[in-house]
């Protein structure tokens, strides 16, 4: 009987706590920088929208020859809606004689 236990291998519970330890560590690394990023992207993905609006604002100005007054002229035949103009982080894609801005939250 003593042989066959000898015989058996696996992972002790020192091992198993070893790896939880680091798995631990690493996330615990890894949590904070992706909220960092979290900010960042929002308004890298703001400023993309914005520059979407401007090709939209170019292209209508070049089938009307004139600027859109406001957001709301885009709309059906560029933009689905004005919600369309909502970035993520709270500020909104302004659209003013062909001019486009964004506010700020």
């Amino acid at each position: 009987m003593l042989k066959r236990l000898k015989n058996q291998s696996g992972f002790t519970l020192i091992e198993m706590m070893i790896v939880l330890l680091v798995i631990s560590v690493l996330i615990l690394l890894a949590i904070p920088n992706v909220t960092k990023r979290a900010a960042e992207i929002d308004k890298t993905g703001c400023e993309a929208l914005a520059q979407m609006v401007e090709g939209q604002v170019q292209a209508y100005k070049l089938k009307n020859k004139e600027n859109p007054a406001t957001a709301a002229a885009l709309v059906p035949d560029y933009l689905e809606s004005e919600n369309d103009l909502k970035c993520s982080d709270g500020r909104t894609i302004i659209v003013n004689n062909g001019a486009v801005s964004v506010s700020n939250p």
